[in-house]
């Protein structure tokens, strides 16, 4: 089975030897990889939808893996017990359920080693989430696939951290293992961000009005934020190096 570059990331970010939980798996394409690699010893595969279920069950049965991948209908996590695995995934969804489903899953924060987490949405949101609960950013990276900008993280939990240094608003929005690492493809997506956000600018030439003021005003923050991560001599450690080459 050939897999995106997008699932591809997801499988990079679970160890090896443990049990891992896919929620939203639709057609089951990661418990089914993660088993037929040796990654997992044993997945179960969880969705809220019958159908998508169907055709996890479907694929699961073409691969033989049967007996080490086990399907389950539910919401989120409510029907993962705990000590049932090491690893839950949770891809392919909007920010805003991933939180759902997070904090619907409480219960299992300690027991569970990592949450892989992939948000399509809301990115920031998910991650002031993780950091007011005690989760830490283990790991983040990110792809392109077909045009489309993806992340992954590895959120573990740690408990109380009220007394750390609350993440900054870009870091908030895109990472704080990314832009600390110098993430190329968040590079990339920065400088498309900016370029984006000049051509609206440039729409906006010639408006008056209060509102065209005020909007033009937000984009030229959002550009000066973005400038800001793209220069290599505002982290420490990069002075002088070219972005291109880190």
């Amino acid at each position: 089975m050939r897999l995106s570059k997008r699932l591809e990331l997801l499988l990079s970010f679970v160890e090896p030897g443990g049990r891992v939980a896919d929620v939203g798996t639709d057609h089951g394409f990661i418990p089914v990889e993660l088993v037929r690699r040796a990654i997992a010893y044993k997945a179960i595969a969880m969705d809220v939808r019958p159908g998508p279920l169907l055709r996890a069950r479907e694929h699961i049965r073409q691969a033989g893996l049967w007996e080490r991948i086990e399907t389950r209908l539910g919401d989120g996590v409510e029907r993962l017990s705990s000590g049932e695995a090491d690893t839950v995934v949770i891809a392919g969804m909007g920010g805003q359920l991933v939180i759902h489903i997070l904090e619907n899953g409480r219960r299992l924060w300690g027991d569970v080693r990592h949450w892989i987490l992939s948000p399509q949405s809301e990115l920031d949101k998910v991650r002031r989430f993780l950091y007011d609960r005690g989760f830490e950013l283990a790991r983040e990276d990110m792809v392109e696939d077909e045009g489309k900008y993806y992340t992954v993280m590895d959120a573990v939990y740690r408990g109380d951290r009220s007394g750390e240094k609350a993440l900054t608003e870009a870091e908030y929005l895109y990472g704080p293992k990314l832009i600390g690492e110098r993430n190329q493809v968040l590079m990339e997506f920065l400088e498309r961000e900016e370029r984006q956000l000049l051509g609206i600018m440039r729409g906006l030439e010639g408006k008056e009005g209060e509102k065209a003021q005020s909007r033009r005003e937000e984009l030229g923050r959002k550009v000066e934020g973005i400038r800001y991560l793209l220069n290599p001599g505002n982290i420490p450690g990069m002075e002088g190096k070219d972005k291109r080459q880190l």
